[in-house]
């Protein structure tokens, strides 16, 4: 006891000092070979506890109320359980992430932690093992991002969809699973009960170097395409490359439609090989364009991805809204899509009926052309049309209404005893898309076909009847 409490001291002082010094130099057990599990598995339900010291967990709230979309992290203890199984780490860091759906863990701005009555909120967390010492992972893996089930009352989309891509073979995909997560701040006499997360890969440099045989090669350039301001990652425009940097500061962050995640020391070298690759994709035609894409493109990969992309109703994506993805050059430049954050799908949808849009003509056609040249080829519209007919087919585990809500029930009965939880949100599994889409008839185990305004329509049957050819 003594041991482990003079650890604790020491972590807490060099932790404010910004200098992490590790207890198990100074004595402490070993934990368990972080092989021996198995994540991301949808048959399990890990634990994850996050124990922050109080001034660090006050911290993050401040930082907070200074700039909600900082990147700043705070020092915690990590403690993860699977089964009989549990893992420990004395340094490592936590912030805040998401965009329109970051919010404060805890009470209203300018409030510090109130240990007596404490006003949790559902918030998404970023968890980094190698903040402070470099070469720290857990089983493999420099980060896991942690995403409440914000607006999807079934607490099955995300899920559903990097399921769909794995069982497609659409490898770039990362992967996701369920958790349960506790955050106990120094002082409480218990841990918060935040409920039940999706626990999904971090698309990092660990995520490349997992599926180095796919690639083929060592970490190339991975670029994060989205928003930025007015500019947009649409493969037209150059305007908007570089590294983000999200500073407490406002006025000092720094914002991309095409944001550098890998080797950033070399930004100008990898914008240049992206300057080039877009110059190119929108100036070739013909059988010149055929020739270079399937050189400079895994085609068949991709149009895998974006079939299961429209087939899921992912309207904030790429074609529609040039966001939400990354795109990956290896050493030898050639280039793989990653499809990323899929939240708000299966009936959520905003700025079209994600349910009816033609899956020929998803989104933009004139300022996507990575999908839409591609389209206008009949070898690869045909090949496209083809995965949605396989996807949807009866026979196969893919997409088909009877299939798709066995897997969402079954899951949904894994976690339900879990799902009531500290924070008073989401309390209860339920089937409805978010309260600010504009389908909210959409259902994922009632309704039929949709037919208009009036009554429920079953998104499932709604997509497959469109896969008619």
């Amino acid at each position: 006891m003594r041991v482990f409490l003079r650890c604790y001291v020491t972590f807490l002082f060099l932790a404010t000092a910004g200098v992490m010094a590790s207890c198990r130099k100074q004595g402490s057990v070993a934990p368990p070979v972080q092989d021996s599990l198995v994540l991301f598995q949808l048959n399990q339900l890990p634990e994850i506890k996050l124990e922050v010291p109080l001034e660090q967990w006050n911290k993050l709230l401040q930082n907070f109320d200074v700039n909600p979309k900082n990147e700043e992290y705070i020092v915690a203890h990590y403690t993860f359980r699977q089964g009989a199984k549990e893992f420990k780490l004395d340094s490592m860091a936590i912030r805040i992430r998401g965009n329109t759906s970051r919010r404060r863990p805890e009470g209203n701005t300018g409030q510090l932690h109130n240990a007596a009555a404490p006003d949790w909120h559902h918030a998404h967390f970023a968890l980094k093992f190698d903040k402070y010492r470099k070469t720290q992972r857990f089983n493999g893996l420099a980060k896991i991002n942690l995403k409440w089930f914000k607006d999807d009352a079934a607490y099955a989309r995300e899920i559903y969809c990097y399921d769909l891509f794995r069982r497609y073979n659409v490898w770039t995909a990362p992967k996701a699973s369920y958790c349960r997560v506790s955050i106990h701040v120094s002082g409480d006499a218990q841990p918060a009960y935040f409920g039940v997360y999706a626990m999904i890969e971090s698309i990092d440099e660990d995520y490349l170097a997992a599926r180095k045989d796919k690639w083929g090669s060592d970490v190339g350039f991975l670029w994060k395409g989205g928003w930025s301001g007015y500019n947009n990652a649409n493969f037209v425009s150059t305007a908007s490359i570089g590294v983000e940097d999200v500073k407490l500061d406002p006025a000092r962050s720094k914002y991309y439609a095409y944001d550098l995640k890998t080797r950033e020391k070399e930004l100008a070298t990898a914008q240049s090989q992206l300057v080039s690759f877009i110059q190119e994709l929108n100036t070739r035609t013909g059988s010149s364009f055929e020739l270079w894409i399937e050189q400079k493109l895994d085609v068949e990969l991709f149009l895998k991805a974006y079939a299961v992309n429209v087939l899921v109703g992912m309207w904030d994506d790429y074609w529609a809204n040039g966001n939400n993805f990354y795109f990956y050059f290896n050493t030898t430049g050639k280039g793989y899509f990653i499809p990323y954050d899929y939240d708000n799908t299966l009936g959520t949808s905003y700025f079209f009926n994600a349910g009816t849009q033609d899956l020929l003509r998803w989104g933009n056609m004139t300022e996507r052309p990575l999908i839409t040249k591609l389209l206008e080829m009949e070898k690869w519209r045909n090949y496209y049309k083809a995965c949605l007919k396989e996807l949807v087919d009866v026979n196969k585990p893919f997409f088909y209404v009877t299939v798709s809500q066995q897997r969402i029930t079954s899951w949904q009965n894994f976690i339900r005893p879990y799902v009531s939880n500290d924070t008073g949100e989401d309390m209860a599994i339920d089937d409805y898309p978010a309260a600010w889409g504009n389908a909210p008839f959409y259902r994922l185990f009632n309704g039929n076909e949709y037919g208009g305004a009036y009554g429920l329509a079953n998104f499932f049957t709604t997509k497959q009847k469109q896969v008619s050819w």
